[in-house]
C-alpha cells in the first residue's frame, strides 16, 4: 500500500489493487453485518470500525494478505480451530489474499471483539478510581 493520506474507507478500498480491494469489500461488509451501528474511520492510516466511541477492529491490506487487528489470546483461544490457517502474530491475523475471505469467520471476530471492548468498558466504569497523590515538597 502506498504512503497516502486517506480520508475515507472507500478512498483506502479504491486505493488498492484489484485482488486486495475485492477482499476488503467482502471483509468491509462482514464486519458491517456483524456491527450494523459502527462508524467506519480511518485510523493509523487503515480503516477501522467504532462501536460507542470505541475501535472495535482495524482492517488493511498488504502485498500478499490483509490483516485483522487487534487480536487478543482470548480472541485467538477462542476460534483456534478456525485461524488455525491462518497466520497469527501479536495482535494481528493475516489472511492469505490467494484464499476465498472466511465471511463467517469474520463476522463472528467481529461480534466477539464489540463484546470484548463492551466488557472493558464496563470493567473501567465499575474500577474504584484512585485518590490523586499529595505533592511532595521539593523544599528541604
Amino acid at each position: 500500500m502506498a504512503k497516502t493520506s486517506v480520508q475515507s474507507v472507500d478512498d483506502y478500498i479504491l486505493a488498492q489493487s484489484p485482488k486486495q480491494r475485492r477482499a476488503l469489500q467482502r471483509v468491509r461488509q462482514a464486519i458491517r453485518k456483524a456491527l450494523p451501528g459502527a462508524a467506519e474511520v480511518i485510523s493509523y492510516r487503515i480503516p477501522a470500525f467504532r462501536l460507542n466511541g470505541r475501535i472495535v477492529l482495524y482492517c488493511a491490506a498488504w502485498t500478499e494478505h490483509y490483516s485483522l487487528y487487534p487480536s487478543s489470546n482470548r480472541l485467538v483461544a477462542a476460534f483456534r480451530t478456525e485461524l488455525a490457517p491462518y497466520e497469527i502474530g501479536k495482535g494481528t491475523i493475516r489472511f492469505p489474499l490467494t484464499a476465498p475471505v472466511p465471511v463467517k469467520l469474520i463476522e463472528r471476530i467481529a461480534k466477539f471483539r464489540a463484546s470484548e471492548v463492551a466488557e472493558r468498558v464496563k470493567w473501567k466504569a465499575s474500577a474504584p478510581k484512585r485518590k490523586p497523590r499529595a505533592k511532595r515538597s521539593t523544599r528541604t
